[in-house]
């Protein structure tokens, strides 16, 4: 079935609205950041979760909260100030592919991280007199430095993605829409300023590329970062400033309503 803009427009307006609410946070590894209220402790809950948003859902918020517990539930906290007996609390932790090796090396970089700034946002954004403006630049800026320091493990690079590698980077496009859009129904949080909404990419998961594709919002075959731009530049036509809000049609389409 082929849609015209109006009922292309309609559609996706609707499913936004429907499913952009705060019904949508218990079910979603967004609650998981939705536990604190300080900043770092929101940016290192939701930087954990997204990265460990593989597989069901549930499972991924209960193999977050374990993650928590471990960090006797003050991430920002345990990160800045553990001394190294701490760490034993972090040995066995375990999701998929990713294991305790990864989860130290990550917490080892945000220590050092915090040690000279006060939000992961300047993570992305770099430190040189011209900043960075592409969505593109920033993620493989934000990886480089990520995996700068010379104690990172070679194999905690496939649990942060970039499109240096053509990767459509989904977990991360989903944390930064979490911290970037802001809108008032308070699924997203919009504590990070310096980046516009307008930038984000469309994070495109397998639901939302069945969707989109059925929507005729991408044509591209293949699973990359080509396509998640070509997804994130039509959803643009219905939204120049929030463009990823559809994010929350498209998905809600393909998880909740099998489209």
């Amino acid at each position: 079935m082929s849609y015209s803009f109006a009922q292309l427009e309609n559609l996706l307006e609707d499913r936004y609205r429907k499913y952009n609410t705060p019904d949508f946070i218990p079910h979603d590894p967004v609650s998981i950041p939705h536990l604190f209220t300080q900043k770092q402790d929101i940016e290192i809950a939701g930087f954990f979760a997204s990265i460990l948003a593989w597989g069901q859902r549930k499972t991924i918020i209960n193999k977050c909260r374990e993650l928590l517990q471990r960090m006797d539930n003050v991430p920002y906290q345990f990160i800045t100030q553990h001394q190294d007996e701490d760490l034993k609390n972090l040995l066995g932790f375990k999701h998929r592919t990713f294991n305790d090796t990864d989860l130290l090396y990550l917490v080892y970089f945000f220590r050092w991280f915090y040690e000279q700034h006060d939000s992961l946002e300047k993570a992305f954004l770099g430190n040189g007199e011209t900043p960075i403006h592409s969505q593109k630049a920033r993620l493989e800026h934000f990886y480089s430095l990520v995996f700068s320091l010379p104690e990172a493990p070679h194999r905690t690079r496939k649990h942060i993605s970039t499109p240096a590698k053509k990767s459509a980077c989904k977990r991360i496009n989903m944390y930064l829409r979490w911290m970037v859009r802001q809108d008032d129904q308070g699924v997203d949080f919009g504590i990070w300023q310096r980046m516009s909404p307008a930038d984000l990419v469309c994070p495109c998961d397998v639901h939302v590329q069945r969707v989109s594709r059925r929507l005729g919002l991408i044509q591209r075959t293949q699973s990359d970062w080509a396509m998640a731009e070509e997804l994130t530049q039509n959803l643009r036509q219905f939204d120049p400033a929030d463009p990823v809000k559809y994010d929350y049609a498209l998905f809600g389409l393909g998880i909740e309503e099998k489209f």
